[in-house]
């Protein structure tokens, strides 16, 4: 009975989250009601309220459920060589993009929180540049701006592909690309870079 009643409750929060990303399509957080998201998704408030105090701890809960599952990653990847493990690191991290897509493209959209996706770069950005400055023959000054340049780049892939409608392109070949591409910039500014600085 209880795993019955397990999936009931992530059937429900699925709902509600697929309702909050939603909405928060064409609408900030604060414009959202806990009316209008059950009525969107066809659930009972009280129900919502079973989970959840209001659309803020809901959001909250989200945010730190992602956070959790990004910390988990990198605590599996330890630092090593970065040309010999980064790749599956960055699939793992699309995975987690692409079982959360549509609430994904909504933190990451005009009505997003990005104090929420600056924590998430922070995370990634902490364990990267750690890992890179243990693996590169690069300067610390020239891997900063080298990975500020493949972050931004990198974020900019993440939103065109879980904007996209009709994306086709799995989590496995996104990863692919963006690996290529960061280890193209890096092997280009390590040629450029003065290995003793």
């Amino acid at each position: 009975m209880e795993k019955k009643t397990d999936r009931r409750i992530r059937k429900t929060k699925t709902q509600l989250r697929a309702g909050l990303a939603k909405l928060m399509q064409t609408k900030s957080l604060k414009e959202i009601t806990v009316k209008e998201l059950v009525e969107e998704v066809d659930i009972n408030r009280s129900t919502f309220y079973l989970h959840y105090t209001d659309i803020y701890q809901m959001l909250e809960s989200i945010e730190t459920e992602l956070q959790e599952e990004i910390k988990a990653i990198i605590e599996n990847h330890p630092a090593g060589s970065y040309y010999e493990k980064s790749f599956p690191f960055i699939e793992e991290i699309f995975e987690v993009l692409a079982a959360n897509r549509e609430i994904c493209n909504a933190l990451l959209g005009p009505n997003g929180d990005m104090a929420f996706v600056h924590r998430i770069e922070e995370i990634i950005s902490r364990h990267s540049l750690h890992v890179l400055s243990a693996t590169c023959k690069i300067s610390l000054k020239d891997i900063k701006y080298a990975y500020a340049f493949c972050l931004t780049g990198c974020v900019g892939m993440v939103k065109t592909w879980l904007n996209a409608q009709d994306e086709t392109t799995s989590a496995k070949e996104m990863a692919e690309l963006t690996y290529h591409l960061i280890m193209n910039a890096l092997k280009d500014i390590a040629a450029h870079s003065p290995s003793d600085s």
